[in-house]
């Protein structure tokens, strides 16, 4: 409501602030006006008083909230009471001078009109000590939101950042295996791909969300990767349409389930492995594939899952789904 920076708020409010003050003196004109011609007074002249007095306190009142709001920032009552009083003072003794000097037979200022300079002085303190409270309040939650933001983005980068690590390994087995094989313009794409792909990992610690069209043209380069290494055995069904792809999804969502894919399964001319990505009606991203047990366990900490169910709690607070039947592994992953 009160905004200091608004000279036509401040103004209403002074406004809003002199009717609340003058509020007896508006009701009781009628009687006023009966008393004053039974005692022959002149009306003019008292309607001229009463304007004077409320220009006067809109003006008062619009000045003492200037000053409360931008001049005194202490947080102590008293005080701001004191210098509230001071200038309330001042402004009473220059009101009761120009009252005399155009008008020596004045006779409204008296205990009324005093106790009217009294609730003025009263109303600016505690406006402005009121707002200087918010504002204090306010500019802790800001602070204490601030906070918890970049303590969101640390925890972030910090379960973003337990991808590279092995995403990079693999990797240089695939290059590794290319160059064994002295096939130059396979391993040449596959360096410039693999650029490609490390640029966007390495990007993404700036992002948090990304467009669905972003991360899957992530997966296209991956894919590459991938297929260099199993060749025709892995198969990607990507059913997207044209108008869903400005979804937003938390960076380096897929990377995950794809290694989680390669590492849990055996992918050879027996099984070939189709990887399906697609929508559902609930326009949640839904990533499938079939099982191939390997004949031994592969050995994994089991992070790759729980850092992106953290990464979604944390960004989306929205939790993924996962469906295993024995035949088909399922990862729902929500929208924004």
């Amino acid at each position: 409501m009160f905004d200091k920076d608004n000279p036509f708020k401040l103004l209403l409010i002074s406004l809003a602030g002199t009717v609340f003050i003058l509020y007896t003196d508006i009701v009781w004109i009628p009687w006023r006006l009966v008393y004053m011609k039974e005692m022959g007074i002149d009306v003019h002249t008292f309607f001229l008083h009463l304007a004077i007095r409320s220009i006067y306190y809109v003006a008062l009142i619009f000045m003492l909230l200037r000053v409360n709001l931008n001049k005194i920032s202490t947080l102590n009552f008293l005080k701001r009471l004191w210098y509230n009083a001071l200038i309330c003072t001042f402004a009473f003794v220059i009101f009761a001078g120009l009252s005399f000097m155009f008008d020596p037979t004045v006779s409204h200022l008296g205990s009324i009109v005093l106790f009217q300079f009294f609730v003025v002085c009263i109303l600016s303190t505690l406006t402005g000590h009121i707002f200087l409270l918010y504002s204090v309040q306010r500019k802790k939650e800001q602070e204490i939101e601030q906070l918890k933001i970049e303590n969101l983005q640390s925890r972030c980068d910090a379960l973003t950042n337990q991808i590279n690590p092995h995403f990079f390994f693999n990797s240089l087995n695939g290059l590794s295996a290319l160059i064994r094989k002295k096939n130059d313009d396979n391993t040449l794409a596959y360096i410039n791909t693999l650029s490609d792909v490390f640029r966007y990992i390495l990007q993404s610690e700036k992002k948090g969300l990304v467009s669905l069209e972003e991360e899957l043209e992530f997966v296209r380069a991956f894919r590459y990767m991938l297929e260099v290494r199993y060749a025709n055995k892995l198969i990607f069904d990507i059913d997207i349409a044209e108008g869903q792809i400005d979804l937003k999804i938390p960076v380096l969502s897929l990377l995950p389930l794809m290694d989680n894919i390669i590492v849990h399964n055996s992918i050879d001319s027996d099984h070939l492995m189709e990887i399906t990505i697609r929508l559902n009606k609930q326009s949640e991203l839904v990533i499938s594939n079939p099982i191939f047990p390997k004949m031994t366990i592969p050995y994994t900490n089991g992070t790759g899952i729980r850092n992106l169910e953290n990464r979604f709690l944390l960004l989306l607070n929205k939790r993924i789904r996962v469906e295993n039947d024995g035949k088909v592994f399922t990862v729902v992953l929500p929208l924004k």
